[in-house]
């Protein structure tokens, strides 16, 4: 099996991170025989890449915030083998999307187990974690219970309980005077009496 190593290594002898297009020289000294250093590929090449790959190969040595290259690999639908760093363990499904590894010795023996992985199932996990549409939508559940806690609770029983008072008494005039009207009957408002125009 060999292994095609999709990135940049940073940093250059100057100082300087580059691609590795423009350093094929060096890229070719360091590379042991069975590794093929592609160089940084563009987001059009993406695709392609993850989607013909048996896995992504994570050897991650930080705390990784993120990890977008992960989710690129799940969208295309290839396991992924990266080390429990940073946020490996909330994007990685260990046993379902990939294997979260621990050193270098588990990330081998892990390339045995990528065959009882589903490649179907793997997509089907992208859907339903990192599409955009689900991300919207838990943005919108987010801002409506935002709204909610902000809005005073009022049910049907009390419903003129949180207005002022003179906007809750307006809207019981207009009630009364409504009533008034159908059963042709005086009505009082505020000491003043109100007769129907017809009588």
């Amino acid at each position: 099996m060999n292994l095609r190593n999709g990135c940049r290594i940073s940093p250059s002898p100057s100082g300087t991170s580059t691609g590795l297009k423009n350093r094929t020289p060096r890229a070719r000294a360091i590379a042991p025989p069975d590794v093929e250093y592609i160089g940084e590929i563009s987001d059009s090449e993406k695709s392609s890449f993850l989607s013909g790959a048996i896995a992504l190969l994570a050897p991650i040595a930080w705390p990784e915030p993120f990890g977008l290259v992960l989710i690129e690999a799940i969208a295309c639908g290839t396991p992924v083998i990266a080390f429990n760093r940073g946020s490996v363990p909330e994007i990685i499904e260990d046993g379902l999307t990939g294997f979260v590894v621990e050193g270098k010795e588990e990330a081998i023996a892990a390339t045995d187990q990528l065959s009882r992985l589903s490649r179907g199932a793997i997509r089907r996990r992208f859907e339903e974690r990192f599409t955009a549409r689900r991300m919207a939508h838990e943005y919108l559940a987010v801002y409506r219970g935002l709204i909610d806690k902000r809005r005073p609770r009022r049910s049907a029983h009390h419903a003129g309980e949180f207005l002022a008072p003179s906007i809750a008494g307006g809207f019981a005039d207009k009630a009364a005077l409504k009533k008034s009207r159908r059963s042709g009957t005086k009505v009082a408002f505020n000491g003043e009496v109100t007769r129907q125009r017809n009588q």
